[in-house]
């Protein structure tokens, strides 16, 4: 391994505004830099001389040092059918229904499913639109008392996770027969059940504790989803859920994964679930200046690499794979979508929000992720990108995957939440579903509202309209508040 050094920087950026904040002034008041552009603001903390700004890191420049891949020919691929991992089923819950190939075709088509939040009286929020799933039916996946309890979250994640068992011919009577401590479920969530956990506090605070929901606590933590879906169908392999905010499912996927090479099971459902779209969610996100303000035009506010982006539209919904063993696949006939050939994950140890300026964390995120899969960067032909459309990330991505892949004539990049929004905890695993139909079916979808390129962004982002394109190998990124980096590697199954 040869070493890589790069600088860690203290940037002047930006604080929360102090009226925004509310409370304690002064007492969070998180350094921001590239979610929105904000003026300098004074302020002051109680019993505190102000300086001008307050940031939760006060370090100066500094070489970091870290492990980059030497430049020498790649390890070769997985060969043992009791590692390789394959893609064997795929369900969803999206702003385009719960179907695959509809949600695949509007992406091709270029539709924004971004509209006015109509769920909650928003005229008075700043922001007052989002990627909203509308008519969401959960019809013959759960019965009726236990939907009318549930979170959307959990909702979400037990239609899209036992849509994708039916996609892999994993029903009820199918299941039945198979050894269900080798199947086990790991969808996760980066927020949880949050109108649950909103609903509880209200009352809490509102009538006492003695009206708080016995349903309070489990609806509302993040482990439920996996718990759930587990009760339902029996299944008695690992379960637990991962919550790393935005990169929540790509960590599901690696971890699920790593389950099925170390032998501890034959069958993950993985992905990721998300239902922010209430009160607590797009005004905790408004707090953080993090969200587009587009609302005349709520259709062109996200646009990833676009000079005119102001920030991230939020999203919600869930995608979920089944990853399954090869020797497993084989010996039950399953038909085999894609493979997996590996994932990474990594840390900035840089800000609460804030990208690296160096890009080291995702550069050596990706570059791990390839290790991982036994390819060179040279295979690799397709990234769907994180691309949220906030002014420091898209470029901090960008200048990461150039790092990694030093030629990218040959290179593709889209931004599927261009028109379906950020679902954060969920943004994983509905683009991994986006990455797969890429490679089955030869199509990727544009990325919207590309008007106005930033000019360092000279890979080709499928701007506006659909290309063909035959994928080779392909990347899926997603980056999550705190740090959290990760990679997943997608190729076409070949026996």
């Amino acid at each position: 391994m040869a070493s890589l050094a790069g600088s860690s920087c203290s940037s002047s950026g930006a604080v929360f505004r102090a009226r925004e904040v509310g409370g304690n002034n002064g007492a969070f008041l998180g350094h921001y830099n590239g979610l929105r552009p904000m003026e300098n603001v004074h302020m002051v903390s109680s019993g505190t001389k102000s300086s001008g700004f307050v940031s939760t890191s006060a370090r100066k420049c500094r070489t970091i040092k870290a492990m980059a891949s030497p430049t020498v020919s790649s390890p070769k691929r997985e060969k043992d059918p009791k590692k390789r991992v394959v893609i064997t089923g795929m369900g969803l819950v999206s702003v385009f229904g719960n179907d695959i190939d509809t949600f695949y075709n509007k992406l091709l088509e270029g539709e924004s499913g971004i509209s006015p939040i109509d769920r909650f009286d928003v005229s008075n929020y700043s922001v007052r639109f989002a990627g909203q799933i509308r008519d969401f039916s959960s019809k013959g996946y759960i019965d009726g008392k236990n939907d009318r309890r549930l979170d959307d979250c959990w909702r979400y994640g037990l239609v899209g996770g036992k849509r994708a068992l039916e996609d892999a011919n994993l029903g009820h009577e199918v299941l039945d027969t198979m050894d269900k401590s080798r199947i086990g479920v790991l969808v996760g969530t980066g927020m949880g059940g949050l109108t649950a956990f909103t609903t509880g506090v209200e009352n809490l605070i509102l009538k006492g504790y003695k009206k708080i929901s016995p349903f309070f606590i489990p609806y509302s933590i993040t482990n439920m989803g996996s718990a759930l879906l587990a009760i339902d169908t029996g299944l008695m392999g690992p379960n637990y859920s991962i919550s790393t905010a935005c990169a929540t499912a790509n960590y599901c996927f690696f971890a699920a994964a790593n389950h099925i090479r170390r032998g501890e099971a034959d069958i993950m459902v993985v992905g990721g679930s998300e239902a922010p779209i209430l009160p607590t969610g797009v005004g905790g996100f408004i707090a953080c200046r993090a969200l587009s303000q587009r609302n005349e035009e709520p259709q062109k506010a996200s646009r990833p690499w676009d000079k005119d982006r102001d920030g991230f539209v939020i999203g919600e919904g869930c995608g979920v794979l089944i990853m399954e063993s090869l020797e497993s696949a084989m010996k039950r006939g399953a038909k085999i979508i894609a493979e997996y050939l590996g994932g990474a994950i990594t840390c900035d140890a840089h800000h609460m929000t804030d990208p690296r300026p160096d890009g080291l964390g995702v550069s050596s995120c990706i570059t791990k992720s390839l290790q991982d899969a036994g390819v060179s960067p040279e295979e690799v032909n397709y990234v769907n990108a994180h691309a949220t459309s906030t002014l420091a990330g898209d470029l901090a991505e960008v200048n990461a995957i150039k790092k990694v892949f030093k030629d990218t004539s040959e290179l593709k990049m889209n931004g599927t939440k261009s028109m379906i929004g950020h679902g954060l905890g969920a943004a994983g695993g509905l683009e991994a579903v986006a990455t797969i139909k890429a490679i089955t079916t030869g199509w990727l979808h544009p990325t919207i509202n590309q008007d106005n390129l930033e000019p360092d962004v000279t890979i080709d982002t499928v701007p506006n309209v659909k290309k063909k394109h035959e994928v080779n190998v392909a990347i899926s990124n997603s980056f999550g508040f705190g740090g959290h980096n990760s990679v997943v590697v997608f190729a076409p199954f070949s026996p």
